[in-house]
């Protein structure tokens, strides 16, 4: 399986049995996994997207959205509940105004279930820890 460095961004090819041992990137030696979401600009979101096997679950959100504040700390979790199984990530679309029109967000929070390197999967509104478990499980069903 191809799976992206989330700090340098390489890809690195991983057995699907050695996901869960706490597999290092090939380039930069930094863990492939770390448990909290990661947080990308247009160019990462797209490496991660195109060449990455695992499943993406980004959310577009943007400091001043109070909905995406409130629901940060759930996304947090999930990531450390969904990994290695899915790739957790946030793009803040008012740093990064390109990947959210690109996308069409319309309103945040926003998150998008990329697979396969498509977009499967969409969901506007602030969702809970259990919310956002079941939503991704159910989508990738």
């Amino acid at each position: 399986m191809h799976i992206v460095c989330p700090h340098c961004h390489k890809t690195n090819r991983v057995p699907a049995e050695k996901l869960v041992s706490d597999p290092h990137c090939g380039a930069c030696s930094k863990p492939l996994f770390t448990g909290h979401p990661v947080e990308f600009n247009f160019a990462s979101l797209q490496r991660h997207i195109q060449k990455s096997e695992l499943p993406l679950l980004v959310d577009f959100w943007a400091p001043w959205c109070g909905p995406c504040r409130m629901m940060a700390p759930a996304f947090a979790e999930a990531a450390a509940k969904l990994e290695p199984k899915v790739r957790l990530a946030k793009v803040n679309t008012e740093e990064d105004e390109q990947a959210g029109r690109i996308y069409g967000i319309r309103s945040i929070p926003t998150m998008i279930l990329f697979s396969g390197g498509q977009e499967h999967a969409r969901v506007s509104g602030a969702m809970n820890t259990q919310q956002i478990q079941h939503w991704v499980q159910q989508s990738l069903a």
